[in-house]
């Protein structure tokens, strides 16, 4: 059977993610925070206090994962833990100063990428190309 990789969707997105994760890299390297914590900040930022049970719920990222990242981003000073008040085996992530003060900045750096790549689709084209991705998300989370 033959595989033409230019034809995968899976190939393709997974190429296009590498490029997107590096582009991203290079923008938000000088804030102090790498592309595999940018899911967590965007979680973070949209509502800060939970755990980390509902941030892999929320990200779709596996448990040791999501633990092996938000260890880095303490000690990066991203983050900080506090024991949650109603359940003492978990605890609630919570942002930084640090984290807080970079957030405008972190999100002209998405936003910057996300033009640079999507710049040679018309409106609709964007539109269409970001409803079929929320699609296939959905299908695939089946």
């Amino acid at each position: 059977m033959l595989f033409e990789k230019e034809k995968s969707a899976g190939y393709l997105v997974n190429h296009m993610a590498r490029l997107f994760a590096h582009r991203l890299h290079e923008r938000i390297a000088p804030l102090g925070i790498v592309p595999g914590q940018f899911p967590a900040l965007l979680a973070l930022w949209e509502k800060d206090g939970v755990t980390q049970k509902e941030l892999v719920a929320r990200l779709d990222i596996e448990q040791a994962t999501m633990a092996n990242t938000l260890t880095r981003m303490e000690r990066d000073g991203l983050i900080r833990r506090t024991r949650h008040p109603a359940d003492a085996r978990a605890q609630q992530i919570w942002l930084t100063a640090k984290a807080k003060r970079i957030r405008d900045s972190a999100y002209e750096a998405a936003n910057a990428v996300n033009a640079r790549a999507l710049a040679d689709l018309r409106p609709e084209e964007h539109a269409l190309f970001i409803d079929c991705m929320d699609r296939i998300i959905a299908s695939l989370r089946d």
